[in-house]
């Protein structure tokens, strides 16, 4: 009876048929894992990497991005996308991502054409396909970018494990959506609105190092109405409640609430009332 493949195995193989390779690299654990897995494959003289620059993409996951790139020898690039140009995208219903990407595609693609790359893979991974809510992966799929990690069968958990194994810095790197999922569905997404979730968030960090509370995950969601919901770390809920200082430094919104349930990835997609119709 013949073994089937190891995933990682896979993986690797299935890069290094590829000529040349352009990753969409967020600074995420995902895509760095790929990005280190093609430099394993090609070698760093045939992979880059584009982090995609707008609002929408926090300062500091920008420079992240850029170091991690440098430390694998990879040439960097940093182009601008607009989403908030595209009307699908500002009015934020339940298939905003599709026209994210959509428009990083738009840009991507063409950058691999002008490096003569072969071709331009996503981060998604094993999980993210069944995970039964992801208009963005349709998207990137019909612009034609590849999934080696998710033709792999490569989910987050040996994701992470792999990248531990390898000395990779993301490999317990937290969860970083794009500040527009921090955006309630049906409110519109505009740069200030960004802004200010993004300022929120920031001084919410500060107030809880402050106070000696050491949180791994931190949203503060704009729920519309003039109105903030904190979410944190599960275990850390109680000891926020009782801060009602660290609340404060949430500033920007009229009312802001702390979620008793805590952290939860894609909590925004909970409000919709049929997520599958959107896939």
């Amino acid at each position: 009876m013949t073994s089937q493949p190891d995933q990682v195995d896979a993986l690797l193989d299935r890069l290094s048929s590829l000529p040349s390779l352009l990753v969409a690299f967020s600074g995420g654990a995902d895509s760095a894992f790929l990005l280190a897995a093609a430099v394993r494959a090609l070698g760093p003289e045939r992979v880059e990497a584009a982090t995609a620059v707008s609002p929408s993409l926090p300062g500091s996951e920008l420079e992240h991005a850029r170091g991690f790139a440098a430390g694998l020898g990879v040439a960097h690039h940093a182009p601008a996308t607009d989403e908030l140009a595209r009307e699908g995208y500002r009015q934020n219903a339940g298939d905003r991502c599709f026209f994210c990407k959509t428009e990083l595609m738009s840009v991507l693609a063409p950058l691999a054409e002008r490096r003569r790359i072969a071709a331009v893979a996503t981060g998604t991974n094993a999980d993210d396909v069944v995970a039964g809510f992801r208009p963005g992966i349709r998207a990137a799929a019909a612009a034609g970018a590849i999934t080696p990690l998710a033709d792999a069968g490569l989910g987050k958990e040996r994701i992470r494990a792999v990248s531990r194994e390898w000395g990779l810095s993301t490999w317990d790197k937290p969860a970083a959506a794009c500040l527009s999922s921090r955006i309630a569905y049906g409110v519109e997404v505009t740069a200030s609105g960004l802004e200010r979730v993004a300022a929120a968030e920031a001084a919410l960090r500060g107030a809880l190092r402050t106070a000696g509370i050491r949180v791994r995950n931190l949203r503060v969601r704009d729920l519309g109405d003039d109105t903030a919901k904190v979410e944190i770390d599960s275990e850390l809920v109680a000891a926020v409640a009782a801060r009602k200082d660290v609340l404060a430094a949430v500033e920007g919104f009229a009312e802001v609430r702390l979620d008793e349930r805590g952290f939860r990835s894609g909590a925004m997609n909970e409000l919709l009332p049929d997520p599958e119709r959107y896939r």
